[in-house]
Parts: structure tokens; C-alpha cells; sequence
């Protein structure tokens, strides 16, 4: 009996992890930025790398067949770039620092965050959209970096950014795509601190 017990709970903790495909390379800083957004256990998400992502390191998106599901039941797969290009020089994705890496994955977990309560139709708008107005692509990037740092991310995502805008020579275009579209170092520390002070204001209203 206790070998049976056994097993049903080890396919228990396998079911539990179905859901996500990630990269022997990459699984632990995959696992690590997941353990912030625990409602996304039984979220399907496969994490893939891509020999080249236009304009991005990472790309966060439903399946294509997910426009034909409920959205509870979407699927949803996250490439990754295999290589960024410091210094002129192409390194690695995987070899990166691995917290800049948690960071990263972290702000393509709250895009996903995003469109988890978002209808068919209103993500293939959303798409649209973010394709051609860089005032939408504004909203949509800085949206998933507030989804992070509300999931208490912050210091994995003020280690991505500071690896792009000061630690290294990234490329200058790529560089100035951050700036323009994501919420700056600044006001990741101010977000905090109202996150910080309204969560203070519910415990203290709660112990009244």
C-alpha cells in the first residue's frame, strides 16, 4: 500500500508541473521566477528558445491554438533569444548572469499575467495594436513590469535593467528601447514603495 501512496503523490508533483516545458539549461532560473506567480501552476506555458527575436530578448504570446480555447484554458509559449549581442560580441542567452536572467523571465511571466484576463478577441486586438503604436507597446511593456514588482520581483528586475542600461554594451538601439518602453529604475523604487506602504495600511486596518 505505502508503494502505491508513493506514487500517486509523485504523479501528483508531476502533474503539478505538467503544465510548464522548460529547458534543462534554463530550469532553474525558470522555476525561480514561477515561485512568484504561484497562480500560474496550472497555467500551460512552454519556454523555448529561438535562434533570433526581432527586436527582443524574450517574447511572451498564446499559442495560435489558443484563439479557439476559453481563456482559462489558453496555452501560452515564451521564446527565448539564444544569443544577446554585447560589446559586438554574440553571447549565450543561458550564460547570462542568473539573476538577470530571473528578472527577464519574470517581466514575460506578467505579460502572461496580463493576458490571462484578457478575452480572445481583446488579445488579438492587443496584438494589433502593440504591432504598430508605440504608445500601446508602452502600456503593455510597463503593465508586466508592474505585474512583477506587485509580485515582489523587484530586485530581479532592477538587476535586468541595470545589466542593460550600465553594466554592458548592448547594443545602443537596444538599449534605447528599454528606456523608452518599461518602467524606469526610478519608478520601480517608487512603485515599491507605495506597494510596501498600502500593504502597511491594510495590516494596521486589519489589526482595528
Amino acid at each position: 500500500m505505502k508503494y502505491i501512496i508513493a506514487a500517486i503523490l509523485t504523479m501528483s508533483l508531476f502533474d503539478l508541473k505538467a503544465e510548464h516545458i522548460i529547458p534543462e539549461s534554463i530550469e532553474e532560473e525558470v522555476k525561480k521566477a514561477l515561485s512568484y506567480y504561484p497562480q500560474l501552476d496550472k497555467t500551460s506555458i512552454t519556454f523555448k528558445f529561438k535562434k533570433n527575436i526581432k527586436k527582443a530578448t524574450m517574447q511572451a504570446r498564446p499559442t495560435f491554438g489558443s484563439f479557439f480555447r476559453s481563456k482559462k484554458n489558453r496555452k501560452y509559449v515564451v521564446f527565448i533569444s539564444e544569443r544577446v549581442k554585447i560589446s559586438d560580441t554574440l553571447y549565450r542567452t543561458k550564460d547570462l548572469p542568473s539573476d538577470v536572467l530571473i528578472g527577464w523571465i519574470g517581466h514575460e511571466l506578467g505579460h502572461i499575467e496580463d493576458y490571462r484576463s484578457r478575452s480572445n478577441l481583446n488579445l488579438l486586438g492587443f496584438g494589433w495594436q502593440y504591432l504598430f503604436s508605440d504608445k500601446h507597446i508602452i502600456e503593455a511593456e510597463r503593465t508586466a513590469d508592474h505585474f512583477a514588482v506587485m509580485h515582489g520581483m523587484e530586485d530581479y528586475i532592477l538587476q535586468t535593467k541595470d545589466f542593460i542600461l550600465n553594466t554592458t554594451k548592448i547594443s545602443p538601439v537596444y538599449v534605447e528601447r528599454v528606456k523608452k518602453f518599461y518602467l524606469s529604475p526610478d519608478e520601480i523604487i517608487s512603485l515599491v514603495k507605495e506597494r510596501d506602504e498600502k500593504e502597511k495600511l491594510e495590516n494596521d486596518f486589519s489589526k482595528i
